[in-house]
């Protein structure tokens, strides 16, 4: 059980946050570094993309959480650090940066960037201007917003829940906009928590919270070379520490982890590049978990599917041609499909063939802000969600011309 709460990333116990402008891209006026820190040493965990060209930061991060402990976050936007001359100097140099601004270990400090690939991050002007950077236990918004690139709209949520008679908060934020089909990572993401939790199983649960939420968006079908999901726990609620993968404290703080990053794996996807709708696909009655999970992110990522929802079409052939090329085996003659949004329900599609429905009411159904594509299949009990966004020409215009 949880409450949701404000606060976001620093919400919990000894967090503070902030941004600064370092310049890294000399025509924007925003901020772009942002800091995290704990008052003590955390436990800390994290997953990557898998895409094989991986950025600098990422390559450093690892390295630092090989003894899964961590203080503090340094994140930079306008600049990926990703196949970029002196990349991994600058990351370290970047990691270095935010250490002297806290008296800590640079070992201790997870880097990460986001922005253009293929340049050289102009890490003196990080270096020269980190000290601007002011903390504070309010700052989470500050750092939600320095980390946005196309983003247009800040991402963040905190709960908080009870474990050992004590009150833990989990809170983050993340950005994320476009290249998003992420493969056990998002865009960027941070997360952090005063509860108290062994190491081994904060990663466990990260990676079982992440398939469930991040791995479950796609706006473009691109996965990022910098996608990174991090959690920082420093215990600070004093309560004992949580061991046992099988314990109801266990249970508890994986449920809030989960609704966080199922809040913030929505909030990508309402905001993908150009989008003006939110799609959420649930499939119901599969046969099994990936099954189910195979379909809704096939449905999600289709182009055709997304470029439908943009223009109002109920056009529910293109969902099962999704379906028919995911790889996963069902039964096309047992699919339903039914269009749902605040504006109502309407049902397109029994047994794999269509319905004679009221074309106009479909129309005002799918021109809501949110749309849920609910499948049925009649082959089990196994039931997905998936989110994602419709395919608008503002997509083609803000990628024609992103790196300038």
């Amino acid at each position: 059980m949880y409450e949701i709460i404000s606060g976001g990333v620093t919400a919990a116990q000894g967090f503070s946050a902030g941004a600064t402008r370092c310049g890294i891209k000399a025509s924007s006026p925003k901020d772009d570094t942002a800091v995290i820190f704990s008052e003590v040493p955390c436990t800390a965990a994290a997953v990557y993309t898998k895409n094989r060209v991986q950025a600098a930061p990422i390559q450093v991060t690892r390295a630092h959480l090989e003894n899964q402990t961590a203080q503090a976050v340094i994140v930079n936007s306008g600049n990926a650090n990703a196949c970029a001359p002196d990349g991994m100097e600058n990351a370290q140099r970047e990691a270095a940066a935010c250490a002297k601004l806290l008296n800590i270990s640079e070992q201790d400090v997870i880097v990460c960037s986001t922005g253009v690939i293929g340049q050289r991050l102009n890490i003196e002007c990080i270096e020269q201007n980190l000290h601007t950077l002011t903390l504070s236990p309010n700052g989470s918004d500050a750092a939600a917003n320095a980390i946005m690139t196309t983003d247009t709209v800040p991402k963040t949520i905190a709960v908080s829940f009870s474990v050992d008679g004590k009150t833990c908060h989990l809170g983050g934020i993340c950005k994320g906009s476009g290249m998003i089909h992420p493969n056990m990572g998002t865009m960027l993401c941070f997360l952090t928590t005063d509860c108290a939790i062994d190491g081994k199983l904060l990663q466990a649960l990260l990676l079982r919270a992440v398939q469930k939420s991040f791995n479950r968006v796609s706006v473009d079908g691109d996965t990022s070379t910098n996608d990174t999901c991090s959690i920082l726990a420093n215990g600070m609620a004093g309560n004992s520490v949580i061991e046992s993968a099988d314990s109801a404290d266990a249970q508890t703080f994986y449920e809030a982890l989960e609704a966080v990053c199922i809040s913030l794996a929505r909030q990508i996807a309402a905001d993908g590049e150009g989008a003006s709708r939110l799609i959420t696909c649930t499939v119901h009655g599969a046969a099994d978990e990936d099954t189910a999970e195979s379909l809704a992110k096939a449905v999600c990522k289709s182009s055709l599917v997304k470029a439908a929802m943009f223009g109002a079409d109920a056009n529910w052939g293109r969902i099962l041609c999704a379906m028919g090329y995911s790889g996963a085996s069902f039964d096309p003659e047992t699919v339903d499909v039914c269009f749902t949004s605040p504006a109502g329900s309407i049902a397109v599609c029994k047994a794999g063939r269509a319905l004679d429905f009221d074309e106009e009411l479909a129309k005002k159904i799918l021109l809501e802000k949110e749309i849920t594509i609910d499948i049925t299949l009649q082959a089990g009990t196994a039931s997905v969600t998936a989110w994602g966004c419709d395919l608008t020409y503002d997509y083609v215009k803000i990628n024609g011309d992103y790196r300038t």
